[in-house]
């Protein structure tokens, strides 16, 4: 059984940053690829970025290349996401999500083939 906690959501002005992590318990086994998504209201699930948490490897969706990072501390169990620049079109829930299967391609991007979400945090970047 895999858990995700994600925490460090919060209300920001549009240039503003914030850090999520989302801390994780459970077997290591399935979480070769660990992500984070987003869903605003009234639209689709989409994904933000995702790492490779063997070999390190990272993906970006186009929208948050350059202002997004995605990282992780190994002794912690925990993924991060540094977003910085922040838009008032990034304001959503962020969802972090793991599965067994390494990202390659645009294969992180299916949501489907993630079995394990956390609850979510919320993220508003206000004008």
């Amino acid at each position: 059984q895999v858990q995700l906690v994600e925490s460090g959501g919060g209300s920001v002005q549009a240039g503003g940053s914030l850090r999520l992590s989302c801390a994780a318990s459970g077997s290591s086994y399935v979480r070769n690829c660990m992500a984070w998504f987003r869903q605003a209201p009234g639209r689709e699930r989409e994904g933000v970025a995702a790492i490779n948490t063997s070999g390190g490897s990272t993906y970006y969706a186009d929208s948050v290349k350059g202002r997004f990072t995605i990282s992780q501390d190994n002794a912690k169990n925990t993924v991060y996401l540094q977003m910085n620049s922040l838009k008032p079109e990034d304001t959503a829930m962020y969802y972090c999500a793991a599965r067994w299967l390494v990202p390659y391609g645009d294969s992180w991007r299916r949501e489907s083939e993630y079995k394990h979400w956390g609850q979510g945090t919320q993220v508003t970047v206000s004008s």
